[in-house]
């Protein structure tokens, strides 16, 4: 099965995200990861949806975000034209003998280390979800306490824009 990342612009109200997810669950279709957030207008909030299919199971889903009401636009990403890109905040045990080495390894990464404890750290890592699971295979061997992630964000290169229809 084929990955897809799908950028929907909606109206920014509240039952919006519980509209989507809802159709997603009534068809049967599972979300890898799904991002929302307000954009530069407050009328209009973003959600980058990830789904895994085939190009009949894309165009389903297509189609049923197109018939909600408050879906005022919806793109496909062609991974080769978009800017895609994951936050994640990982907490690792540390003593004062691997502190160090935890901080090198996020530096490596071009992390920053967010909140520094007696007994563990916590690495702020933003960037593609090859690089954030290569941080995580790397800090594992000094436990990792907790992660989370955000899951994908995406944006197209130039000056293509996701917007309402005029």
């Amino acid at each position: 099965m084929k990955r897809y990342v799908i950028s929907v612009l909606v109206e920014n109200h509240s039952g919006v995200l519980s509209r989507v997810s809802g159709l997603f669950s009534r068809r049967g279709y599972n979300i890898d990861s799904l991002t929302v957030g307000v954009t530069d207008k407050s009328d209009f909030s973003r959600m980058t949806i990830v789904v895994r299919g085939d190009e009949y199971i894309l165009e389903q889903i297509e189609k049923q975000l197109a018939k909600l009401v408050e879906v005022v636009s919806i793109k496909h990403c062609d991974p080769q034209a978009t800017v895609v890109r994951e936050l994640a905040l990982i907490k690792v045990s540390t003593d004062e003998n691997t502190r160090h080495r935890v901080i090198e390894a996020a530096n490596i990464f071009r992390a920053r280390v967010v909140d520094i404890g007696v007994d563990a750290l916590v690495i702020e890592a933003t960037g593609s979800e090859e690089k954030i699971a290569a941080l995580i295979r790397l800090v594992e061997p000094f436990g990792i306490k907790e992660l989370v992630r955000t899951g994908l964000t995406a944006m197209e290169r130039g000056n293509t824009v996701l917007e309402a229809a005029q």
